[in-house]
């Protein structure tokens, strides 16, 4: 990650983002969104104050069409690599992730080596698909 940014960008060889990484160590001191408000998966900090709330909602049934599936992972426990793949399942990137950190995963393909016991924490669209949702390699 670099010293400038919180929040590391890999991209394919297009310019099309694959992940965001943020920095565990990380505490905005107000509200930011890392992503796009066009992603099918909005990831941010939300900041507030002592004393304040957040208003009592539901959130309304509009429709949403999404393709593909985001992962948003924190790793809970732990440390890990995780290797990143563009969508011709070429290498791009490798990074190790400690404690903390959350990947947000948009695109192309990835694995993770994990170097003691770990726990992450993962948010996905769902359902679960079962062998339609995936093709390892």
């Amino acid at each position: 990650m670099s010293q400038s940014s919180p929040v590391e960008i890999i991209a394919n060889d297009a310019g099309v983002p694959l992940a965001y990484i943020v920095d565990p160590h990380w505490l905005p001191s107000e509200t930011t969104f890392m992503t796009p408000g066009d992603f099918s998966l909005q990831m941010g900090m939300i900041v507030y104050g002592a004393g304040q709330g957040i208003p009592a909602h539901v959130h309304l049934p509009i429709t949403r069409q999404v393709e593909g599936t985001n992962e948003c992972i924190v790793v809970r426990k732990g440390r890990c690599r995780v290797t990143i793949y563009d969508s011709g399942r070429n290498f791009v990137a490798e990074r190790d992730l400690e404690e903390g950190a959350i990947i947000l995963l948009l695109g192309g393909g990835h694995g993770f080596h994990l170097y003691e016991d770990t726990v992450l924490f993962e948010v996905k669209q769902g359902p679960y698909a079962g062998n339609k949702d995936k093709e390892r390699f």
